[in-house]
């Protein structure tokens, strides 16, 4: 069966650092873009990080461009979300998703049409 699998969640200082992991299996991240979104309680989801599967690029949102990393790793069948400098306001339950492409409009990072979506990983930046 084919599905997303986040891990690496959990209650972080500000400050702090997390990664949190995206696997798949039953089919091959090598030919997807990968997507990170968070959604945080009442507010609407936000696209985070994507890295494109065609050439590499990664896009991030303005709000954690310099402190989140999205990388591949493919030996794994995984990517990966560095997380830096975490703030209170990065609380969220995080998913991955597998899709055609990375979608940017007007310079955010659309959901549009995924092929695959994580269950999602709780991720709570708080002292």
């Amino acid at each position: 069966q084919a599905q997303l699998v986040e891990s690496g969640g959990g209650l972080v200082q500000p400050g702090g650092s997390l990664r949190i992991s995206c696997a798949a299996s039953g089919f091959s991240l090598d030919y997807y873009a990968i997507g990170w979104f968070r959604q945080a309680p009442g507010k609407a989801r936000e696209g985070v990080a994507c890295v494109s599967n065609s050439d590499g690029n990664t896009y991030y949102a303005g709000s954690v461009k310099g402190r989140f990393t999205i990388s591949r790793g493919n030996a794994k069948n995984t990517v990966y979300l560095q997380m830096n400098s975490l703030k209170p306001e990065d609380t969220a339950d995080y998913y991955c998703a597998a899709g055609e492409r990375c979608t940017i409009v007007a310079g955010q990072i659309i959901a549009g049409v995924q092929d695959y979506w994580g269950q999602g990983t709780q991720v709570t930046v708080s002292s």
